[in-house]
């Protein structure tokens, strides 16, 4: 990602784009409910699919579960845009909506809707992190850690821990409280505790119909494969050598928003199991936008089409990525820190 290719669409102002963008932010009924069916009708085939295939194969059945995976994806990128209102017109619809899909994602809805909004709300400012967040430090923040404290970080960041163990955590553990909103209010514990016990119901009719081996073999390989993909795009949407940050009273929202998110351009196939969320910069600027009109604003303005591009090959060097230099406004590794900054 070159800064060149940031500069077409920050010659306007984020708040231009804002009033331009708000034309597009209508959701079409008939097209929500489309997009929603087309997700869930393949997604149940292949889970009934992958149960058939465990009489003839384990390994056909996993297969078949990891495929499924993608969907599932789908399925809580549509949740995404329920939590931002952007999916139906009614309100109490999209949210009972998002309500039974946090069943299958494993995401207690309200819990995450509330902690989402907090990562729209301060992204990028670095006064501000803390919810929401891949948790970043900045050079000087390493540097003044103790060695353990150093440690723990570089261990955090690294990839096996990111997207090998962090999202089994996230969803299957993670999840089952309202993390972040302990103090927050009933209704976030109501929203944690519903979600639990609905999957727990789902949990038990799979063991009475099939014993462990569906569990095992098709549901668990399609939350974990989904997990990792959803941990991944979220990563990549944020961590980019020339995002955003900043702080105090040079951080504002909405240049967060569009400098902070990168558009990852990804094949057809992938765009629609992720529901255009790789679209990112444009979502963050205007999220009350719904997923599905996401490429109409990159056909009608070039400007943002190549802002913040982040291909598949160069989102595989961000994860070489781990601290914030606040000297060069840009995301650095740790061997460039040393070498710029001597050691630690």
């Amino acid at each position: 990602m070159n800064s060149s290719d940031t500069m077409p669409a920050l010659a306007r102002s984020a708040k231009d784009w804002v009033r331009i963008l708000a034309k597009y932010r209508e959701p079409s009924t008939r097209r929500s409910i489309l997009e929603l069916l087309v997700t869930l009708v393949p997604f149940t085939l292949l889970w009934v699919l992958a149960w058939t295939a465990m009489s003839i194969s384990a390994w056909l059945a996993i297969g078949i579960a990891v495929l499924n995976g993608f969907f599932l994806v789908r399925i809580f990128c549509i949740q995404h845009d329920c939590g931002h209102a952007s999916f139906f017109h009614s309100r109490g619809v999209q949210d009972w909506v998002g309500r039974c899909l946090g069943v299958l994602t494993l995401t207690p809805y309200d819990v995450w809707r509330r902690t989402h909004s907090l990562h729209h709300a301060q992204h990028g400012n670095l006064d501000q992190r803390g919810i929401g967040d891949v948790l970043t430090l900045t050079v000087d923040e390493y540097r003044a850690r103790s060695r353990f404290g150093r440690l723990m970080y570089r261990l955090y960041r690294h990839p096996i821990v990111l997207f090998g163990l962090a999202p089994g955590y996230l969803f299957l553990l993670q999840n089952r409280l309202p993390l972040g909103l302990m103090r927050s209010g009933r209704r976030y514990w109501v929203s944690a505790m519903a979600t639990n016990v609905m999957i727990a119901l789902l949990l038990a009719v799979m063991f009475w119909l099939g014993g462990m081996k569906p569990v095992l073999l098709i549901y668990l390989p399609t939350v974990l494969v989904a997990a990792t993909i959803g941990m991944w795009l979220f990563y990549v949407q944020h961590q980019f050598e020339e995002t955003h940050w900043a702080k105090g009273d040079a951080w504002q929202v909405h240049e967060a928003a569009l400098a902070g998110s990168s558009h990852y351009v990804l094949p057809t196939p992938l765009r629609w199991l992720s529901a255009n969320i790789g679209i990112h910069h444009v979502h963050h600027l205007y999220s009350r936008i719904p997923f599905y009109r996401l490429p109409q604003i990159l056909d009608d303005h070039a400007e943002l089409a190549v802002a913040q591009q982040l291909t598949l090959r160069e989102s595989l060097r961000s994860v070489n990525l781990h601290l914030w230099d606040d000297k060069l406004k840009r995301l650095t590794s740790f061997r460039e820190a040393k070498r710029q900054y001597g050691p630690a």
